[in-house]
């Protein structure tokens, strides 16, 4: 059985990713002779050839291949290890690593962060913007702790809290034809040109196909990717913008623009945090899970038990 030494590791890495020993060991400031030796050390425990050489370099087998995004991974989780553990020394007392996407960090993130610093003064938060799917996933794959992100993503395998809700409504400058109305329905904003939010955005999917459903289809004027620019881009009298409405609020004065509630269902959006089974988490982690939990709006709906899926 093959014991995996980390130093090993991390040069068959250097040597894929320079696909010459060589230059591997000019990478790695070693003799050529001591890596060949520690690959073909692997080689002889494992049973089977990791590297083909021919006269351009070398490139992984097979097997190989399987090796090298496992020892990237473990590298990876070695080195942030490491980091986490040099951090007590400083006084940093734990280290979560939380996922959200742009809506939950333009509401309500920075603040949920900053009363949990309160309490929590030595602890070490990495807050990383994702769109939803990216976000499940990361958890999944262990780059993350905790994830906040729309509920419509899969979470086969991890743990899933309801958490919040917000509401989307039509952006439009306080001069435009809609201006004037108190609702509207999506649909009548559909021969209006659009402000899109990234390309990936899972609204702009949504929106695209109510579009089609309706035989139209949806002209964007641009794609942004922060709620600030939509706004400067409506201000303009550019376009409309689909935003959350609980963002929108922010921008509509200073801005000079009107935020117009949808009457669509699917306005309504709800917010998850998804997790791997709770009991798996850190100390640090399962503080700040417990902290969004009990500061979430006290009210029937968003306050339901820990559910699994």
């Amino acid at each position: 059985m093959w014991k995996v030494d980390p130093m090993s590791l991390r040069l068959f890495v250097a040597v894929c990713e320079q696909g010459s020993i060589a230059q591997a060991a000019q990478r790695e400031a070693m003799s050529a002779a001591a890596i060949s030796k520690r690959i073909a050390d692997i080689e002889k425990d494992i049973g089977t050839p990791l590297l083909s050489r021919s006269q351009r370099g070398v490139t992984p087998t097979a097997a190989g291949q399987v090796l090298l995004r496992s020892a990237r991974s473990l590298i990876s989780q070695i080195n942030k290890l490491q980091c986490e553990l040099s951090e007590y020394a400083s006084g940093i007392q734990g280290h979560v690593r939380l996922l959200a996407n742009v809506s939950a960090i333009s509401e309500f993130v920075p603040e949920e962060l900053t009363a949990f610093f309160k309490k929590y003064e030595r602890i070490r938060v990495d807050l990383e913007e994702r769109v939803s799917p990216e976000i499940a996933q990361g958890v999944a794959d262990g780059a993350a702790d905790l994830g906040i992100c729309r509920d419509f993503v899969p979470t086969e395998g991890l743990q899933v809290i309801p958490y919040r809700t917000d509401h989307f409504a039509v952006v439009v400058h306080d001069t435009h034809p809609l201006a004037g109305r108190a609702c509207l329905r999506f649909d009548e904003t559909l021969h209006y040109d659009q402000i899109g939010l990234s390309p990936n955005a899972s609204i702009n999917v949504l929106m695209t196909r109510i579009a089609a459903e309706k035989g139209v289809e949806l002209r964007y004027r641009t794609h942004i990717t922060t709620f600030d620019a939509a706004c400067r881009f409506v201000q303009a009298g550019l376009a409309v913008a689909v935003l959350p409405i609980e963002v929108a609020c922010r921008y509509t004065t200073s801005y000079g623009l009107k935020a117009i509630p949808l009457e669509d269902a699917w306005a309504t959006r709800r917010f998850i945090i998804c997790c791997r089974q709770s009991d798996s988490l850190s100390i640090p982690a399962q503080r700040l899970l417990d902290h969004l939990i009990e500061r979430m709006p006290a009210t029937p709906a968003a306050r339901p038990a820990h559910t699994k899926k």
